[in-house]
């Protein structure tokens, strides 16, 4: 089953989260906007502004793993202007 590697912006507060899922839209939806996930949470309302598509969900986990580790808002924004 496929997976997707998000990138969620909450315009109100200029934030940025990282997350994976098999349906990125049901989870913005039903746990980012809805305050059950404890990160995001306080950041809401959250649009999805890129998502990027992976065989497995070990794949989908390992590109969340190194776009966090990154611990760069310049390097999410470089992701979302087209160079994912």
């Amino acid at each position: 089953m496929p997976y997707f590697v998000y990138i969620l912006y909450s315009e109100k507060f200029d934030s940025y989260y990282v997350g994976y899922s098999e349906n990125p839209e049901l989870r913005l939806a039903t746990k980012h906007n809805k305050g059950y996930v404890k990160s995001t949470k306080k950041y809401m309302p959250y649009a999805i502004l890129k998502t990027k598509l992976f065989a497995t969900e070990l794949e989908a986990i390992q590109e969340e793993r190194r776009i966090k580790n990154k611990k760069s808002k310049k390097y999410i924004i470089q992701l979302i202007s087209g160079n994912w």
